[in-house]
């Protein structure tokens, strides 16, 4: 499929770079109104998944992933909930392990390149209801699994799953770590290894033979931190391992379904490698729209009461 050109043109005046754009409606957007049901969904090896629902007897169903650290709560998951949740969809939120209220109980968590709790997720949805229609929307690292999962399978997905959206995907994890650790990304780095840090002590406590947190601290790089933790943790040989298995570029050409991928220019933590425009053109299934501005899952539409992106998901899936 063409690449399609960027439709994003409403990014506020006030918001001169993409920091602001990806950080401002993290810190004001407020989203009243979205009540989840939750539920516990048990898995095949003895872990669990904590699902938020928006359920209102509609035909069709949307199963949200969030990015990473982040959960139902987070503004761009309550506001895509909500925008579809009142344009007849139900709307499935997923919270990935340990993301909820309570830590997971295996020793592995999740990361971009692990698929079989997204894949456990969308069998329980077929097997348990009856929704004619169901949609994937994935942010930032959610994307990433959603990307993954769809390659990797390519037409071995349930019939009723017709259609994905993402938004904001580190698509190439070799080029946004190397970004990230550049001293301009010190914010973003920080804030993540902040989160990651206090959520590997954690999760120490509960495997004290198979976790040292000795100096986990002061790691200056994000790929020396991933290569004590994140990848062994998570099953993966090194970082290195990682990166190259959890990048969504090794699998888009295996998408069967119709898949969109909007990325921003001013992105402040995507590479060019994060832009896949060969793999757009050669794949008629996937569809990557490039914005000039939007930042990191930001995509802010001034004087509307939900962000573009939300606008844009419901707007493709209506296409397909």
């Amino acid at each position: 499929m063409p690449i399609i050109p960027s439709g994003y043109h409403h990014a506020p005046f006030y918001l001169l770079t993409g920091h602001w754009e990806t950080i401002f409606p993290a810190i004001v957007r407020r989203i009243p109104g979205v009540n989840y049901q939750r539920e516990r969904l048990e898995l095949k090896d003895g872990d669990f998944l904590d699902l938020d629902w928006l359920k209102n007897k509609n035909k069709k169903l949307v199963i949200l992933v969030h990015g990473l650290e982040g959960n139902t709560d987070r503004h761009y998951m309550k506001g895509m909930a909500r925008y579809l949740s009142k344009n007849q969809h139900d709307v499935l939120a997923m919270n990935c392990r340990s993301c909820s209220e309570e830590m997971n109980r295996h020793l592995r968590l999740y990361n971009h390149g692990e698929t079989g709790d997204l894949g456990e997720v969308i069998d329980h949805a077929v097997q348990n209801f009856s929704y004619r229609e169901i949609y994937l929307v994935g942010f930032s690292m959610g994307g990433s699994i959603i990307l993954n999962y769809l390659g990797q399978r390519g037409s071995n997905v349930p019939n009723s799953l017709k259609a994905a959206a993402t938004f904001s995907v580190p698509t190439d994890l070799h080029g946004s770590v190397r970004i990230l650790d550049e001293p301009a990304l010190s914010f973003y780095r920080k804030r993540f290894h902040r989160m990651l840090t206090d959520k590997i002590k954690r999760k120490a406590l509960q495997f004290p033979d198979q976790i040292d947190v000795s100096g986990i601290e002061s790691f200056e790089k994000w790929s020396d931190f991933d290569d004590r933790y994140s990848a062994p943790i998570n099953g993966y040989k090194d970082a290195n391992d990682f990166y190259t298995n959890g990048s969504a570029n090794n699998y888009i050409a295996g998408i069967s379904i119709p898949t969109l991928l909007v990325n921003s220019l001013n992105d402040p933590i995507l590479t060019p490698s994060c832009f896949p425009k060969a793999l757009a053109k050669s794949n008629p299934n996937f569809h990557l729209e490039i914005t000039e501005r939007g930042g990191h899952v930001g995509f802010s539409w001034p004087g509307k009461k939900f962000a573009w992106s939300e606008w844009r998901a419901l707007d493709f899936f209506s296409g397909v």
